[in-house]
């Protein structure tokens, strides 16, 4: 860095802490000099001013800028700065976002930007994906601790120690923070307001009809679907669907694995060993209840073609009898076809259940969150970027993005700061609408911390509460298995990749099997390839990185 430059940054930096009125906090670089009076009425010899970690460094610069958002989520349909609330933080901290979404299949536009070495300014995608590896192994990504220890050391104020030592890499640097995390310390103080997304639903008034039957057991899960099907073939006209998935994806399909491994209460560990639970018998006798199923008519083409968008258009013409689905993902079509008719709504049952009738153990919050956002390399300028994050993060930008600008969707009501009831209204009524008129309760969720906003959350309503409710109690923390799987280009990686391959191919062919026989046949070749593959060496990778897990959360 050239002498000329340096000295612009020292005064930049200068400008920016006479900007904070907090001169105090303007001391050397004795972490403690914020908090002393200086005394002497002496300048300070070191020339170098310190951003204060105790005032928010967004405000020391509020001039316009915008960046460029990219978010790895095709569905995401709202803009910044159409809503009073992406108004009102523009308007208080000078930053306009341009979010970046990708128009057909996530990977693939998230692997164009990757291989053309230039990213938008922040990234938000989900942990699990292999793009968060492979950004910070291509060095395309910065620091975040970096970037906060020199721009905008308030970030360590707002960030949770526990989620930084869970996204520390082997380098000792944080490149993404997560939303929607939870400590298995916020399990200790929050645990009881816990729900689960994982959702075994069916359509109030149809199984009503059928003599709201149990559908523990695999008799009488199908006979269920078949008692549906044969009294309501036709939903106004279109042909009934029995039973609702995940779609089936390129490496597998979420309602065929995770989410009935969990409805089974399968372990996923025995004795401190990972266990297989493809390889458990619960799992074989439901796989097979469902190709049973499949052979008398009781699962449609469209479930193995549909994608979300497809499946959300069928929920909201009411063509499912049942679903195992995420609760969230259908929440603004459940809201339309409450509005339409309270008795034609989805509602939580007891679903599928192991041979011992246990309750399931859903999957809760985690450590690892739903996203991570990071910062690009490119970023058009670091100082506001890692100082917006920062802000996202706080209190204030999460009561800013929740409750919105006061007065507008918010106000103090009985003493409390909650959503005005119209807005409330609007937001149960029409999600899509409300988005766009008010913009708060999180229609921007990138950096959501729902511990923080818990206590501004309103009571829920139906028709989400008894979906909600049902899942309290069943929900349990499963950070410890979080990213426990190899790097994609490792050898484990490539091994596991080739095996989702094969779990992707396998699955719709197991279901579609005309016989048990040819059930167990497809099974047993489909266990045997994963051997030959080498899921051996996957699991022996992945049971070091879950004891590595454990010791981080203090699990030993």
């Amino acid at each position: 860095m050239g002498m000329k430059s340096k000295s612009k940054k020292m005064m930049m930096l200068l400008m920016a802490c006479i900007m904070v009125l907090s001169l105090a906090a303007c001391g050397g670089n004795d972490k403690n000099a914020a908090k002393t009076e200086n005394t002497n009425n002496t300048t300070p010899s070191e020339p170098a001013a310190k951003p204060s970690a105790d005032e928010p460094g967004w405000k020391s610069d509020t001039s316009p800028i915008t960046f460029d958002w990219y978010l790895n989520f095709a569905w995401f349909p709202n803009k910044w700065g159409v809503d009073p609330t992406s108004q009102y933080v523009t308007k208080k901290t000078g930053v306009d976002v341009n979010f970046i979404v990708p128009a057909g299949n996530e990977n693939e536009k998230l692997n164009t930007l990757i291989a053309s070495g230039k990213l938008p300014d922040f990234i938000t995608l989900g942990w699990y994906e292999d793009g968060v590896k492979k950004m910070i192994e291509g060095g395309l990504v910065e620091p975040l601790n970096k970037l906060a220890e020199e721009y905008d050391p308030y970030f360590f104020k707002v960030a949770d120690p526990d989620k930084l030592g869970w996204y520390t890499q082997e380098d000792g640097n944080v490149y993404g923070y997560p939303n929607s995390s939870s400590s298995p310390k916020d399990y200790e103080k929050y645990g009881d307001t816990y729900v689960s997304n994982q959702t075994f639903v069916v359509r109030k008034d149809i199984y009503e009809a059928i003599g709201s039957p149990d559908m523990r057991t695999p008799e009488g899960f199908v006979a269920a679907l078949k008692k549906a099907k044969e009294m309501f073939p036709q939903i106004d006209g279109q042909p009934m669907i029995p039973l609702g998935l995940h779609e089936f994806t390129a490496t597998g399909n979420d309602s065929l694995e995770g989410y009935i491994q969990n409805y089974l209460a399968i372990p996923r560990e025995k004795d401190g060993k990972l266990y297989d639970r493809e390889s458990d018998p619960e799992y074989v006798r439901w796989m097979k209840t469902l190709r049973q199923a499949n052979q008398e008519g009781l699962l449609a083409k469209d479930i193995f073609i549909d994608k979300r968008a497809q499946m959300e258009e069928k929920i909201v013409q009411g063509r499912y009898f049942a679903m195992l689905y995420q609760r969230t993902d259908f929440a603004a079509q459940l809201g339309t076809l409450f509005q339409q008719d309270p008795n034609k709504i989805y509602i939580a049952v007891d679903g599928p259940a192991n041979s011992n009738l246990d309750a399931p153990k859903l999957n809760g919050p985690s450590i690892s969150g739903w996203t991570v956002t990071l910062i690009s390399k490119d970023v058009k300028d670091k100082a506001r970027a890692i100082k917006f994050l920062s802000y996202l993060m706080s209190e204030e930008g999460q009561k800013d993005l929740y409750l919105g600008e006061k007065g507008v969707s918010y106000d103090t009501i009985d003493g409390k700061d909650q959503f005005k009831p119209e807005a409330f209204d609007l937001m149960n009524k029409d999600r899509a609408a409300f988005d766009k008129q008010y913009g708060s309760s999180f229609t921007f969720w990138m950096m959501q911390d729902t511990n923080i906003t818990e206590q501004w959350k309103p009571q829920s309503v139906e028709p989400y509460k008894q979906l909600e409710d049902w899942t309290r109690g069943k929900t349990n923390s499963v950070s410890e298995f979080d990213l426990i799987d190899p790097l994609a280009n490792s050898d484990e990686g490539i091994i596991l990749s080739k095996i989702k391959d094969l779990r992707s191919k396998t699955l719709p062919k197991l279901l579609m099997a005309p016989s048990e026989a040819e059930f167990d046949k497809i099974y047993a070749d489909y266990m045997k390839k994963k051997e030959d593959l080498g899921n051996a060496k996957v699991m022996a990778f992945q049971q070091t990185k879950y004891e590595e897990n454990k010791k981080k959360l203090g699990m030993q």
